[in-house]
C-alpha cells in the first residue's frame, strides 16, 4: 500500500501507474487461469489493429476508451481477458508515407543498394513524384520497416499514456514473418477450396498508386463535368443518331450505343448500327434496362469503361473490349483493331500517350473538326469513384487480378453471410442494417491483389510456355510447410534457381495481399489460429469485435466472410461499434479533411482520466463533437478525478473501529441507495451501455460527496459518538464500492486512491455486489433535500454555512417525516443547529430558521 500524500494530485499518475502495472504484469493474459476457467471464463477482444502510418488521432482515443473500459470491467467480473493488440503495417498508406519521408520512390527493376542513405527524413511531402529518389524493391521494403516500427513505438507510448489496459506481450504486425505465414495459408486454403480465383477483367484502378482498388475501398467525390453532344452517323446514311457524354476522350473505345428498351424513341435503332464520329468505327444500337430515358438524350455511348455501369452493359450484352487507357492513366499507343481507316488510326495518334485531361481537350477539338461535336452544356458537378485514399479519379482497366467469392454471385453465401450476422449481438443493433445493406449490394467478388510493394506476397508462381510465357493455367502453389514466402526470391519445388523467367521454367507473382486480405484475419492472428491450437480454442470465436462505423463494409464484413468460408460460423459474439468524432461544426474529423487533433497534447494538458471521461461518456454509434478550445466534458472529468483522491483521503481520515457494524439508518440508507447504483451500473456494462453506467455511478458519487459525506462528517470525528463506528464503517464501505464503479473509465485516479487502503490493483479486484443490507434510500434523499434547505436559508440570510443556528423548522410530506427523524441528528450537527424541529408540509422546506447571535469577543 502507499502512503497517502499530503496534497494528492492527478500530474505523474499516468508514468507512475503504467511501470507498475508493466512490472507486476497486471493485465497479462494468464494461459493457466483461462484453461482452469475454460472457454465460459475468457473474454476476448478482437482489437482493431490501427495503421501505423503517421500519427494518431482523438478518435482513436474515443473509441479505444469504449473498448478498454468493457475490458476492465470483464477483468474485474473474474474473466480471464484476453486483449491483444495489432500494428496495421502494410499497404498503400504506409507506402505514400514512405514516400513522403524519405523522398523515395520504389522501381523495382533497379538493384539493391546496401548502402543506401535516404535524402530526407520527415520533410519530403512537397517533392513532386519526379524528383523522389528512386530505389529498388528491397531498398523499398526496408524503409517501410524501419518507419513502421517507430511508428508503432510512438502509438504504444500514446496508448500506455491513456491507460489502454491490453497485454503488451499479445501483439503482431501485420508484416511479420508469422503474420504472412498465416496470411498466405489462409489464401491457400481459400484457393483450395475453389474460393479465391484469378481473373482478367475490367478492374477499378488508381493511376497515382499503380493498383487495383476493391469495392469496399470506393468512395464519391463531386467533380465538375459538361455534357459532350456528339453526332454518330447511322450506317445506312439516313441521319444521324445525338448522345451526349462527359467522356468524350473514350471515344475510341466505344463498343456500342444503349437506350432503355422501352423507349419509343429509339426502338426503330434496336438491332441496327452507328459509325463513331471521326474513328468511323461500327457499332451495335441496343436495349439495356439501365438506360436512363430523361438523362442526356436518353442514349448512352458504351465504352470499355468509362464508369461501373458501362462493366455491367459489357458484360450483360456480350460486347468487346477495345481498352485504350493504360495503367499509367494514359492513352495506350496501340489504336483498337476496330479502327481501321486511315483518318481514324491518324486521329488515335493525335491521343495516344497523353493523360485523360489532355486526350479530352484533343478529342474535342478533333470532333469539333469533323462537325460532330453539336454543342457543349454549362458544367455541372457530379459524383465520380475515387479511391478513398487517393487524389485523382479512378479509371476502369482491363487487368489479370485474384478475386475471393464474396456472395456478390453466390446466392447461397450471401444468405450465410447475412445469417451470421444476425448472430452477432450489435451495440447499437441499428449496425446490423448497414452491414446487411452492404453484402445484398454487393455487386462482383473482393479484388485482393494488389500492384505495390510493402504487403504479404501473393504464395504462386506461373509456369511458363515454350515462348517463355505464362500460363495461367499452370498455377503453382508452394506447401503449407514452407510458408512464409516471397515468390520473387524462393523457388517452387521440383525447380532450380536457374529456371526463373525463362521458357519453360517459371515466373514470380509479383503482387502482394491487399492489406485487408490480411487484416480480416486479424482472430486468427492473435488468436494463434494455425499456430497455437491450444490457445485458439480458448479465445474463438472472440467475445467481441470493436470497431469504427466506416469500416463496417470493409474490416467487419472481411473478417466475417474468411470466418464464414474457413469455420462456417461467425469471428464473434458481439460488434460493439464506437461513432465519428465530429469538430464543432458538426463535421467528421479525418487526416483527409485537415480537422483531426492529435492526441498527445489533449492528454498532456488535462490529463489521461479527463480524456477517458469524456471517450466513455458518449454511447457507442453516437457522434461525439469535439471542440479543443471548449473541452467541456474533459474538464468535468478532471474535476471528478480530482474529487475521487480528495474524497478518498477524507473518507480514509476516518478510522474504523475493531468489529464496527452499521447501526445507523443513515448510513443504512446510503448503502441500500449505493446497492441500486451497483445493480445499475452491472446491468449498463453487461449491455455495453458504459455511458449510462458512468452517469449512474458519477451521480451517485457526487451526492455521496456534497451531502452524505458533509451530513456525517461530524458523527465520523466524534469517537464519543455511539454512531462513530457505523459512520466510518459506511464511509469506507462505500469508498471502496465507488472507486471499483469508476475504476473502468477514470482509471489511474482510483488506481492511486485505492492503493492507499488496499494491497493488490483496483482493476484484478472484484466487481461490486450488492450487499443486500436493510436500509431505506429515502432516509438518504430526505436528508439531501433538508441539507440543500439548510444552505440555502443560510446562504439567504447571507451568513456563513459555519454559522451556527438556534433553532430551525424543517417542514416534509408525513410520508418523508420518519426519514427525517433518522436523519435529525446529523442534520444538527452539519448545520450547527441547537434545535431542530420537523414538521408536517407540502414539500421538505426549512420553514424557518433563527441564526444564533454572534459571540461577543
Amino acid at each position: 500500500m502507499s502512503a497517502i500524500p499530503d496534497k494528492p494530485a492527478l500530474e505523474g499518475l499516468e508514468a507512475k501507474w503504467d511501470g507498475v502495472w508493466a512490472e507486476q504484469g497486471t493485465y497479462l493474459f494468464d494461459r493457466l487461469r483461462a484453461a482452469e476457467l475454460g472457454r465460459a471464463g475468457v473474454y476476448s477482444i478482437d482489437t482493431p489493429p490501427p495503421t501505423a502510418s503517421g500519427s494518431l488521432h482523438i478518435g482513436h482515443v474515443f473509441s479505444y476508451t469504449h473498448t478498454d473500459v468493457k475490458a476492465r470491467y470483464e477483468r474485474m467480473r473474474g474473466k480471464a481477458v484476453f486483449y491483444p493488440i495489432g500494428w496495421d503495417d502494410n499497404g498503400l498508406p504506409t507506402e505514400r508515407r514512405v514516400q513522403n519521408y524519405y523522398g523515395v520512390r520504389c522501381d523495382p527493376s533497379l538493384p539493391y543498394d546496401a548502402d543506401f542513405v535516404p535524402p530526407f527524413h520527415g520533410d519530403a511531402k512537397s517533392l513532386k513524384a519526379a524528383d523522389q529518389v528512386p530505389v529498388s524493391r528491397r531498398n523499398f521494403i526496408e524503409l517501410c520497416e524501419t518507419l513502421t516500427v517507430e511508428d508503432e513505438k510512438q502509438f504504444e507510448d500514446v496508448f500506455r499514456q491513456m491507460g489502454l489496459s491490453v497485454d503488451w506481450t499479445q501483439t503482431y504486425r501485420t508484416i511479420s514473418d508469422e503474420t504472412i505465414r498465416q496470411s498466405q495459408l489462409g489464401f491457400l486454403r481459400n484457393v483450395e477450396r475453389g474460393e479465391a480465383y484469378q481473373a482478367l477483367a475490367p478492374t477499378l484502378w488508381d493511376v497515382d498508386f499503380r493498383s487495383a482498388i476493391a469495392q469496399a475501398e470506393l468512395e464519391d467525390r463531386d467533380q465538375q463535368a459538361s455534357y459532350h453532344r456528339l453526332a454518330f452517323p447511322k450506317s445506312d446514311g439516313s441521319g444521324d443518331v445525338e448522345i451526349e457524354t462527359t467522356r468524350p476522350e473514350l471515344l475510341a473505345a466505344c463498343v456500342a450505343l444503349v437506350a432503355h428498351p422501352d423507349d419509343e424513341r429509339y426502338q426503330p435503332y434496336f438491332g441496327k448500327t452507328v459509325r463513331t464520329p471521326v474513328f468511323d468505327v461500327e457499332v451495335p444500337v441496343r436495349a439495356h434496362h439501365l438506360a436512363q430515358q430523361d438523362k442526356g438524350s436518353g442514349i448512352a455511348m458504351v465504352c470499355t469503361f468509362g464508369d461501373v455501369t458501362d462493366i455491367v452493359w459489357w458484360r450483360e450484352l456480350d460486347l468487346p473490349n477495345r481498352t485504350i487507357l493504360g495503367q499509367d492513366g494514359r492513352v495506350i499507343a496501340e489504336a483498337p483493331d476496330a479502327i481501321t481507316s486511315e483518318a481514324g488510326r491518324a486521329a488515335y495518334a493525335e491521343l495516344a500517350g497523353k493523360t485523360v485531361f489532355s486526350a479530352r481537350k484533343q478529342m474535342v477539338e478533333l470532333l469539333d473538326a469533323a462537325g460532330a461535336l453539336l454543342g457543349v452544356s454549362a458544367p455541372f458537378n457530379h459524383a465520380v469513384k475515387f479511391f478513398e485514399k487517393g487524389d485523382r479519379p479512378l479509371e476502369i482497366v482491363s487487368t489479370r487480378q485474384w478475386y475471393i467469392r464474396n456472395g456478390a454471385r453466390d446466392e447461397d453465401l450471401r444468405d450465410q453471410l447475412i445469417a451470421n450476422g444476425r448472430e452477432l449481438t450489435w451495440h447499437p443493433d441499428f449496425m446490423r442494417v448497414r452491414y446487411e445493406n452492404w453484402v445484398g449490394g454487393l455487386t462482383g467478388d473482393w479484388l485482393i491483389s494488389r500492384q505495390r510493394f510493402f504487403g504479404v506476397p501473393i504464395p504462386v508462381w506461373y509456369g511458363l510456355d515454350e515462348n517463355g510465357e505464362r500460363d495461367f493455367d499452370r498455377v503453382i502453389l508452394p506447401d503449407a510447410a514452407s510458408l512464409p514466402i516471397d515468390p520473387t526470391i524462393d523457388v517452387p519445388a521440383g525447380y532450380t534457381a536457374d529456371q526463373r523467367g525463362v521458357p519453360g521454367g517459371f515466373e514470380a507473382e509479383v503482387d502482394i495481399l491487399d492489406t485487408w486480405a490480411t487484416s480480416s484475419l486479424t482472430p486468427q492472428l492473435a488468436g494463434g489460429w494455425q499456430r497455437d491450437e491450444e490457445l485458439w480454442s480458448l479465445v474463438a470465436p472472440f467475445d467481441v469485435r470493436p470497431q469504427g462505423q466506416d469500416i463496417i463494409r470493409t474490416w467487419l464484413f472481411s473478417t466475417m466472410l474468411r470466418s464464414t468460408l474457413e469455420d462456417a460460423r461467425a469471428p464473434w459474439a458481439h460488434a460493439s461499434v464506437s461513432g465519428f468524432i465530429v469538430d464543432p461544426d458538426r463535421k467528421k474529423m479525418s487526416k483527409s479533411k485537415g480537422n483531426v487533433v492529435t492526441p498527445a497534447d489533449i492528454l498532456d494538458k488535462h490529463g489521461s482520466d479527463a480524456v477517458r471521461y469524456w471517450a466513455a461518456s458518449s454511447r457507442l454509434g453516437v457522434d461525439a463533437a469535439f471542440d479543443p478550445q471548449n473541452p467541456t466534458q474533459m474538464k468535468i472529468g478532471r474535476r471528478l478525478a480530482i474529487k475521487i483522491l480528495n474524497a478518498a483521503k477524507f473518507v480514509l481520515s476516518f478510522p474504523v473501529p475493531e468489529g464496527a457494524e452499521i447501526t445507523h439508518d443513515l448510513d443504512a440508507s446510503m448503502l441500500a441507495a449505493l446497492d441500486v447504483v451497483v445493480r445499475e451500473a452491472t446491468t449498463a456494462f453487461d449491455a455495453f451501455d458504459h455511458a449510462r453506467a458512468l452517469e449512474v455511478t458519477e451521480a451517485f458519487f457526487w451526492t455521496f460527496c456534497d451531502d452524505y459525506l458533509e451530513l456525517v462528517k461530524e458523527r465520523a470525528y466524534n469517537q464519543a459518538d455511539v454512531g462513530q463506528p457505523s459512520a466510518a464503517l459506511a464511509l469506507r464501505i462505500a469508498l471502496s464500492t465507488l472507486l471499483r464503479l469508476l475504476a473502468p473509465v477514470v482509471s489511474f485516479a482510483t488506481e492511486e486512491a485505492w492503493s492507499w487502503f488496499e494491497e493488490g490493483s483496483i482493476h484484478t479486484s472484484a466487481w461490486p455486489e450488492p450487499a443486500e443490507r436493510a436500509g431505506d434510500a429515502a432516509v438518504l434523499s430526505a436528508a439531501s433535500a433538508a441539507l440543500i434547505g439548510i444552505r440555502r436559508a443560510k446562504t439567504e440570510a447571507k451568513a456563513s454555512q459555519k454559522t451556527p443556528v438556534a433553532r430551525a423548522v424543517i417542514a416534509a410530506p408525513a410520508t418523508h417525516l420518519a426519514a427525517l427523524r433518522a436523519a435529525a441528528g446529523d442534520l444538527q450537527a452539519v448545520g450547527r443547529i441547537a434545535e431542530l424541529d420537523l414538521v408536517e408540509g407540502e414539500e421538505i422546506a426549512v420553514t424557518e430558521i433563527e441564526l444564533a447571535p454572534a459571540e461577543e469577543s
